[in-house]
């Protein structure tokens, strides 16, 4: 008689901590890991967006020798006297290693109903005078705007969009340490042609390798919006006039113009002031010059500290009466928590250094750029070799690699596309500096139409060879449509522009590459389904003996077997945890 043996069923196995954490840091990597990509790209050409505005309006000479930031301030002033006569305010940003000519905006007179509107406008430092020759165009400003703002939105809009990636991209990077128990060691491991072991260890090691860098940036730019995305301390806290003029005077020097006396009275010296500041700063380290109501006996004139040498950008200034010139209040300190935000936001920006730490700055942000990529990337390669058909891949997989394709192969591209347009563009074009935005994104969606329809293979080819080729004939358009060729950028000392020029081709060599690995990888092959299938009938000999030697094992083994137990115990044999049934 056959005894009936229950066994109690098998609990599922509860999932770990870090089973959980890596779910957590996939999906948060993937949700809004396009606009991570986008935001680090861009973030990160920011970090030389003055050098690239440079290259952007090469009509404004290579300045080998710049007068003092004084002498230049005094000339400007008076010719603002004349060019925004009437305004209530200018603000103007004096020369410095970085910048080789100043600008300035002023207010144009309030209509009725209307918003605040403003004019800017670029001097040449030697003669004060406004440079009339420059083309419109953003510079690199546009990228520093769009890596915490986007496009196309509501300014408000684009930052909560920015904030909420920052988060999902702070939540990724804790639960990808706590994923990854040995991730320090991976960092030293690389196995080439591994498929998806291959796209773990370069994202492991773009990871460990600014691991610090990428807390900071990530928590730190949340830091510097914290009062947009959490409001409610301050709209508890800062509930009087008198204290929201407070608060503004803690975060920033821009002073905004009080009412005029409508006593007209001429502007004291400029020149004065600033060598005043420089005599506490010291030379070289004032940044910028404003005055609210200029001409009128209300006047009063801020000069502000530069960023270089100190990591806080808390407000520092003097702010003077701008009829006598008398020094009226030394602005050189905040309170603590506006100073710990200060410093948050300059290491965020990274201005605080000399052109070495600013190159730290751009390439360990280049691997985090890197590593969200091939964050993206992996999620397609790993789960391509679960497809039941990957020529047929379901619509959710489909989606997430042609947007992979679009952001990562795409942008670079998009972004050519903006350059090419400030050479191509009639310098006459009516709003010339807005149709160079337009045109990156145009470009841009047309990387998108190309991977929906061409094999993501193909697509991931062209499109990195057609961003290599667009960044290498950079030099050479430049070359055909204005007088500053790479050339003569070199034997005249001019190395930013040769610089941003020599950066072109150094990425366009880093597409070309990407373009050539891409186009050698060879998939490995798709693992054979677990279940036993029957041997085709035009099978080699060496399969048939296989097949023959497989069935000869199965029939010995069967005729060792106990015959089968009568058909009244057979029932109960079969019962579920009978013996028939292990």
């Amino acid at each position: 008689m056959t005894v009936d043996v229950q066994d109690s069923p098998t609990a599922p196995q509860a999932r770990g901590i870090r089973q959980t954490m890596s779910d957590l840091h996939i999906w948060t990597g993937l949700l809004l890991g396009w606009f991570l990509f986008a935001m680090f790209l861009t973030g990160t050409v920011s970090y030389f967006k003055e050098e690239l505005s440079q290259w952007m309006r090469p009509e404004i000479a290579h300045q080998a020798v710049t007068p003092e930031p004084a002498v230049v301030a005094g000339r400007i002033a008076k010719e603002l006297d004349t060019l925004a006569a009437g305004t209530s305010q200018w603000s103007l940003r004096l020369t410095d290693d970085r910048h080789s000519v100043a600008d300035a905006f002023w207010r144009l007179p309030a209509k009725e109903g209307a918003r605040r509107a403003f004019k800017s406008a670029v001097f040449d430092p030697q003669t004060g005078e406004k440079v009339v020759a420059a083309r419109e165009t953003l510079g690199g400003e546009f990228f520093y705007r769009f890596h915490f703002q986007f496009h196309y939105m509501p300014v408000l809009w684009g930052r909560w969009l920015a904030g909420l990636a920052a988060m999902f991209m702070l939540v990724a990077i804790v639960s990808g340490v706590i994923t990854h128990k040995k991730i320090f060691t991976d960092f030293f491991t690389f196995r080439w042609g591994k498929g998806q072991r291959s796209w773990l260890d370069a994202h492991n090691a773009l990871s460990v390798f600014g691991l610090p860098f990428h807390l900071m940036i990530t928590y730190t730019g949340l830091v510097t919006l914290m009062a947009l995305y959490m409001p409610w301390g301050e709209q508890a806290g800062i509930n009087s006039p008198a204290l929201k003029k407070q608060l503004t005077s803690e975060l920033s020097a821009f002073i905004q113009p009080g009412k005029p006396s409508g006593e007209k009275a001429p502007l004291a010296s400029v020149e004065a002031m600033v060598r005043e500041a420089e005599s506490r700063w010291g030379a070289g380290n004032v940044a910028r010059v404003t005055a609210t109501n200029p001409g009128d006996a209300a006047a009063r004139v801020a000069i502000t500290r530069g960023e270089g040498g100190r990591v806080s950008m808390s407000p520092q200034y003097l702010l003077f009466d701008g009829v006598s010139g008398k020094l009226l209040e030394d602005r050189s300190g905040v309170g603590a928590a506006a100073e710990t935000r200060g410093v948050m936001y300059g290491l965020h920006l990274g201005r605080f250094g000399d052109d070495t730490t600013r190159w730290l700055y751009f390439i360990v942000s280049l691997a985090g750029t890197a590593m969200v990529g091939s964050g993206l990337v992996m999620w397609t390669v790993k789960r391509r070799q679960k497809l039941p058909d990957p020529d047929r891949p379901y619509i959710g997989f489909m989606v997430v690699e042609r947007l992979n394709i679009a952001a990562i192969a795409g942008l670079p591209l998009a972004m050519s596309g903006m350059l090419w347009a400030n050479r191509l563009l009639p310098m006459g074009l009516d709003k010339r500096a807005e149709w160079e935005v337009h045109v990156m994104f145009i470009v841009w969606g047309v990387t998108l139409l190309h991977a929906l329809v061409r094999p993501a293979k193909r697509a991931w080819i062209e499109l990195f060879w057609l961003g290599a080729v667009s960044l290498a004939l950079l030099p050479v358009g430049n070359a055909l449509t204005t007088d500053r060729p790479l050339w003569r950028s070199l034997a005249q000392a001019d190395w930013t522009f040769a610089a941003v020029e020599l950066m072109f081709w150094a990425f366009a060599a880093l597409l070309a590459y990407l373009a050539i690995r891409t186009s050698r990888h060879v998939p490995k092959g798709r693992t054979a389904p677990k279940a036993k299938r029957a041997a085709p009938s035009g099978q080699d000999g060496a399969g048939a003996k296989a097949a023959v030697k497989a069935t000869g094992k199965a029939a010995v083994k069967a005729s060792r077997m106990p015959p089968p137990p009568p058909s009244g115990e057979a029932g109960m044999a079969l019962r579920s945890g009978g013996e028939g049934a292990r």
